[in-house]
């Protein structure tokens, strides 16, 4: 029942409450200039301003012009130079520090001629229809102005003259990806170039007309340290097509055709409040652009703040409400908006920001700095909370819930317990919140409680409570404000679904059904030798294969210097250093009944590791007291992160001895002792985020609130249930990349009825389908869904390959059958990229490996040679409505030691097994990694002696061939030698070759300026050659 029954309320809301799609699209604007006129007139019809502008003199006249309408001051050309150059085009600059200057740093000072200083906003904020909306499109850039190509850019919005939105457009039917691939062209090609104004795009919009999407400018962005220069590397940023969103209405109803996208997203209080307060720039340099639900929910709760000021609802219940947010859908960034937002208003004295003590770790504390300078600590003493509490300028306070239960029992009486205090759960689930609601509503007089949660407690799954009273969520906080539940973010493709196995380990495994009593033998009868032995033997046995490990490879940013940061006491900042690295396949957690479990799997994982060396993985155990079996309502236990102390001995005595493990495998100095054992804990989250543990066993720790995207498998040997099942599972379907396609669930106990009516209750009663992936008949065989739509199985996609595409024929002739093939052969990467991680799979694979690789030397040749059709300058875009699964090519990677491997067998053979050869040519040719080799590789084979050992020989042969065609550059090209050895020295230690910004220029030959286009051919064959040098040597040799 809500508390208010509002009449009217305002029509501002920046996502619209329920939308209705126009009933018929017009058909007549097909090609993508057609497409790209409509948009421009559903723009003016919104009351955007259209210029025909295609050249950077018109774009910067027009800049300074909106830049005086707005500031209300008109420049002096000496001024505007100034200005100019110093602030909007600074060449020290990139995408970052510009999108600083949009977010963060928005007023800019200028030195007036006269030597005063003056105000000189680029965006309003407070008041954002003072902002002037203008739309311009075909606009060009060229080699003459320092682009590696010449471009012409489909529409852009300029937002007081800067460009800020860019839209890039494809006809109907082409995959909405290749705008996505185009841009990404652009900011590796132009976007740099000249003044580098369209650095300053703070959000682009892609569509084929029945798709539209968003994403932030810098979706992806990390930073390398320059150990030169102690520079930030500035490097291209939105490459990751899995980090795009479709817009969509308060319901969670995603609006993609292009004209209802532009009526809702493109509506100017909807753009310009994305703009101005719903973009989150981060301490990582990551500007976020909230999802339509997370602005709905801020709007939501500020909403209801008003609403109860109005009616003077505060100090109750109906003044506050809760928002059910999935787990994993950044319900994190939504609160803390929230509190931001709601700090601003005049009658709110202070924001409380309560999270749980193990969530305010490192990472976290750096985020809430970065909206609000000091605003968080780690300091368990509640002097600090106390301080800011009494400081009337702290208006956001970041506290836990232990400190702020602390403060409240210290200091009846408090002046603060009289003032306006919003106070915001980021997880008001949690089990000690009971006795915590009832101290703030006994002391604090004028407040407004919200919560979020990803699992609320509903009657059903309410358990037992101390206090009848407070046994749901709503009965806490009030009203269910919005709803995003796990079925809206698999939809949405925010999460990934679950695939859960369930392993038979006992002859008669019950179902487990709560109507049966767990008792201790039963435990006991879990906790056998021969059991535990044979859960560790099946984890070993299958964890390549669950995780990829040494099957699958992606590029990852690594952190590199973990035990420092660990270490990092109190208000201590440590820079993080990252590094871009290729690792192999994902990690895990085993999550395991009680500490006595923990400690027998640990004993086993080390026994059996020992005995087989090959099968050894990196594993860690953490724990800091008996947690017992998820309590009625399912909600864990909580286990504390700080505190060893209500352990028994023998247990702490174990962990310890665990530890003393881990610090001999990492170099590290922990212990079970105080600070020493909050740093392991530290340590341990940042080895799983980075990848660098295998498994980690755990009795609760971990199971909530822990995110790492390199997390894909959970292993169960626990009885979980509803908000405790659910919590668990979403430690493994954070989005990473093409190849993590689920989470993977690997239950040695039967919970399949726990697991639906977890999902039932959290999803809706249909979410089974969504939420669950299909057994391996249905991906194998085929299966009609619920609509009767037949999806053909990995069987019948293998058997339509043989029949269309023999390898006996030489070659795939004809445009339309190599587009047939290049879709085919994608949809088979995908399904066996599925199936690999189902036992079934292996043996089943139906293609030999020689056949498989030699059509993915096929899938390659059709990938180079459409590559070099477009670059011919073909009129029609041909790769437009084809999409090649790179990344999950890569995943079925040869490397240059598999390579070598089979050369030494032919030398050993004294050069008679040609087979061998043959092996070698399918394997380079089918490797994208290794076709820039192939010369290489092939020069060797050629020269090769006889040797002692082919690596020695190889490594010295590859030092020998890159020094000769590197001095080979350098003469032909005649560059600059000092400058051109440190450049590619630079490349080969970050990964790649940078062509923007001015480092190439240094290397280049003295040349005039006035050359032109000369002077922009010559740039653009030293960076193709110094690119494929790069190609040819990366990841060999070493």
């Amino acid at each position: 029942m809500p508390y208010f029954n509002i009449v009217a309320q305002s029509n501002e809301s920046t996502v619209v409450t329920e939308y209705k799609p126009q009933e018929k699209h017009s058909d007549a604007y097909q090609s993508e200039a057609e497409l790209e006129k409509e948009f421009i007139r559903l723009l003016q019809e919104l009351g955007y301003e259209y210029l025909t502008i295609h050249k950077e003199k018109d774009l910067i006249d027009n800049l300074r012009k909106q830049l005086e309408k707005l500031n209300n001051y008109c420049f002096s050309d000496d001024e505007w130079n100034r200005f100019f150059n110093e602030v909007l085009a600074n060449s020290k600059n990139g995408i970052v520090e510009k999108t600083c200057l949009i977010q963060e740093d928005y007023v800019q000072v200028l030195r007036r001629d006269n030597g005063e200083s003056k105000n000189i906003t680029l965006i309003d904020k407070k008041n954002i229809h003072n902002n002037t909306l203008q739309v311009i499109n075909q606009y060009a850039i060229s080699a003459d102005e320092g682009a590696a190509h010449d471009n012409r850019y489909d529409v852009t919005i300029l937002v007081n003259g800067l460009p800020l939105i860019h839209i890039e457009l494809k006809r109907r039917g082409v995959p909405i990806r290749e705008a996505f691939n185009q841009i990404d062209r652009y900011q590796r090609d132009s976007f740099w170039a000249a003044s580098g104004l369209y650095e300053f795009v703070q959000i682009f919009v892609i569509s084929n007309g029945t798709n539209t999407k968003y994403y932030s400018n810098t979706t992806r962005f990390n930073h390398i340290k320059d150990a030169n220069s102690h520079k930030a590397k500035k490097e291209k940023t939105s490459n990751s097509f899995e980090f795009t969103s479709f817009w969509a209405d308060a319901n969670n109803r995603i609006i993609p055709d292009l004209v209802d996208f532009t009526k809702t997203f493109f509506c100017k209080h909807t753009i310009l409040n994305i703009l101005t307060r719903y973009c989150v720039f981060t301490a990582e340099n990551m500007l976020l652009v909230m999802r339509p639900y997370q602005i709905v929910a801020t709007e939501r709760i500020l909403n209801r703040i008003e609403v109860a000021n109005n009616y003077k609802k505060y100090g109750s219940v109906a003044g506050g409400g809760y928002i059910w947010h999935t787990t994993g859908s950044g319900k994190t960034l939504t609160s803390f908006k929230t509190a931001q937002l709601a700090s601003k208003l005049d009658y709110i004295d202070k924001v409380l920001f309560v999270v749980d003590r193990k969530d305010l770790d490192y990472q976290t504390m750096k985020e809430y700095d970065r909206f609000e300078k000091g605003a968080a600590n780690s300091n368990s003493s509640t002097a600090i909370l106390k301080k800011q509490l009494e400081d009337d300028n702290a208006k956001i306070i970041i506290t836990t819930i232990q400190k702020l239960a602390t403060f409240i029992k210290k200091n009846a009486g408090h002046s603060v317990f009289d003032k306006r205090v919003v106070i915001i759960f980021d997880e008001c689930h949690r089990s000690q919140f009971g006795d915590m609601h009832l101290a703030i509503t006994k002391y604090f007089k004028k407040y407004h409680l919200f919560g979020f949660t990803g699992t609320p407690i509903f009657a059903v799954n309410a358990g037992v409570s101390k206090n009848p009273t407070l046994r749901t969520t709503e009965q806490a906080f009030g009203d269910q404000l919005h709803t995003y539940t796990i079925v809206d973010a698999i939809n949405d493709k925010n999460v990934l679904p679950f695939r859960v196995d369930y392993i038979q380990t006992m002859d008669k495994e019950p179902n487990i059904d709560d109507k049966e009593v767990w008792d201790i033998d039963r435990e006991k009868a879990f906790q056998s030798p021969e059991r535990i032995r044979l859960v560790t033997d099946y984890i070993l046995t299958h964890f390549d294969q669950k995780t990829y490990r040494g099957d699958k490879t992606y590029t990852f940013n690594v952190l590199q210097n973990i035990a420092d940061v660990a270490s990092a006491s109190g208000k201590a900042t440590i820079e993080e250093i990252k590094q871009k690295q290729r690792i192999s396949g994902f990690n895990s957690i085993f999550a395991v009944s009680s500490v006595d479990a923990a400690k027998l799997y640990y004993a086993e994982f080390k026994r059996q590791m020992a005995e087989n060396p090959q099968r050894r993985l990196k594993v860690a155990l953490i724990y800091s007291y008996g947690a017992n079996e998820a309590e009625t309502d399912g909600i864990l236990d909580e286990e504390n992160p700080e505190d060893t102390s209500a352990l028994d001995a023998t247990s702490r005595d174990f962990l310890d001895a665990a530890i003393v493990d881990y610090n001999e495998m990492f170099h590290t100095n922990y212990s079970t002792d105080g600070d020493k054992f909050q740093n392991y804990y530290k340590d341990v989250s940042l080895r799983m985020k980075n990848k660098e543990l295998d498994l980690l066993i755990v009795v609760n720790m971990f199971l909530t609130g822990f995110d790492a995207t390199t997390l894909n498998t959970l292993w169960v040997d626990k009885n979980l249930k509803m908000h405790g099942l659910i919590q668990a599972y979403s430690r493994t379907n954070r989005i990473l990349n093409s190849i993590k396609i689920f989470g993977n669930i690997v239950c040695f106990r039967n919970l399949q009825k726990r697991t639906d009516d977890a999902i039932s209750l959290f999803g809706d009663k249909k979410a089974g389908g969504i939420v669950l992936m299909r057994g391996y008949r249905d991906y194998y065989f085929g299966y009609e869904d619920t609509d009767g739509k037949y999806h053909p199985g990995y069987a019948d996609m293998i058997e339509e390959l043989t029949t269309k595409f023999t390898l006996s024929d030489e070659r795939i002739v004809g445009e339309q059958k190599q587009k047939e093939f290049i879709v085919l052969f994608g949809a088979i990467l995908r399904m066996r990229n599925l199936l690999t991680s189902f036992d079934e799979f292996a043996g089943n694979e139906i293609l030999s490996e020689r056949d498989f690789q030699d059509y993915l030397g096929r899938y390659q040749d059709l990938r180079d040679e459409w590559k070099n059709r477009k670059q011919g300058g073909e009129k029609e875009d041909i790769t437009d409505d084809i999409v090649f699964e790179i990344e999950l090519i890569k995943q079925i990677e040869i490397n240059i030691d598999y390579i070598l491997m089979l050369v030494k067998k032919y030398h050993d053979s004294h050069f008679d097994d040609k087979e061998v050869l043959i092996t070698i040519r399918k394997a380079v040719d089918a490797s994208p990694e290794l076709r820039s080799k192939k010369a290489l590789i092939e020069n060797f084979i050629a020269g090769i002696n006889e040797v002692s050992d082919v690596m020695i020989e190889w490594r010295s042969y590859v030092a020998e061939e890159k020094e000769r065609q590197l001095v080979s550059i350098i003469k032909e090209e005649n560059l600059k030698e000092e400058e051109t050895r440190k450049f590619i020295d630079v490349a080969f230690r970050d990964g790649s070759v940078k062509t923007s910004g001015t480092a190439i220029d240094k290397l280049m030959p003295p040349m005039s300026r006035f050359g032109g286009e000369n002077r922009a051919e010559k740039k653009q064959s030293v960076i193709e050659k110094l690119q494929a040098f790069f190609e040819r040597f990366f990841g060999v040799g070493k």
